[in-house]
């Protein structure tokens, strides 16, 4: 299981001062860049961030629309050199392969996850958007991201184990919305801490609030690091 940290602070000097505090594990850590980062800051920023180490990138933009306006922006982002990208999986089979198809090519390219069901819903919310259960549909987009060539699933770690066994033992799951220590939900509703995540096979953990947020951010990384 590996640690991503979300850099998802109000200004750009402060995740830059994030990430430098934690340049000592950048051989063992993960960035995440959201869509709230990357528009304020631009392609400049991830350039940034690769000189302060070894940091590997997740850019964090969940695309959606038809499918070649996918693969064409997820050929841009490739350009960028990051090392994991995101779309969503409700956008179909068809744009998920478009896009792989399109990646595919490239001498190089991302890790490309597919977003199931965002942490924020919860059961009643999810229905209400897609008029099916949640664990069913997870199901459901896992496998069709699965058969059309993606790396692995974004989703809850309650939802880890069950898209494993639908797809592949290997088949990457990243889980946002754990708070290692029991911290506050906060916006958050499908949320976990590190004990749950690990028994659920996740590849990984998206950590922001608890560490960003706390007085050391660079101790909270290291206790996560010990028990991971």
């Amino acid at each position: 299981m590996k640690l991503c940290v979300a850099l998802d602070m109000s200004s750009k000097q402060q995740c830059l001062q994030l990430a430098e505090g934690l340049a000592d594990f950048s051989d063992k850590i993960w960035l995440k860049v959201g869509l709230r980062a990357y528009l304020r800051d631009g392609a400049g920023f991830i350039e940034e961030l690769k000189k302060l180490g070894d940091f590997k990138i997740f850019l964090d933009l969940k695309l959606y629309d038809i499918p070649n306006t996918m693969a064409d922006a997820a050929e841009e982002i490739a350009k960028l050199g990051v090392d994991m990208i995101n779309v969503h999986a409700s956008s179909g089979k068809r744009a998920m392969a478009t896009v792989m198809e399109r990646l595919n090519k490239l001498a190089s390219r991302p890790l490309v996850l597919a977003v199931s069901a965002l942490t924020s819903f919860d059961e009643t919310e999810f229905s209400a958007v897609y008029d099916q259960n949640l664990s069913d549909a997870v199901r459901k987009f896992s496998v069709m991201s699965y058969e059309a060539g993606l790396d692995g699933m974004v989703c809850s770690a309650f939802e880890s184990r069950l898209i494993k066994d639908a797809t592949s033992a290997n088949f990457i799951t990243l889980c946002p919305g754990v708070r290692p220590f029991g911290e506050s939900a906060v916006d958050q509703k499908r949320v976990a801490d590190l004990d749950v995540a690990r028994k659920a096979g996740a590849d990984f953990i998206v950590v922001g609030r608890p560490i960003y947020q706390a007085q050391n951010p660079r101790e909270i990384c290291e206790r996560i690091l010990g028990q991971i």
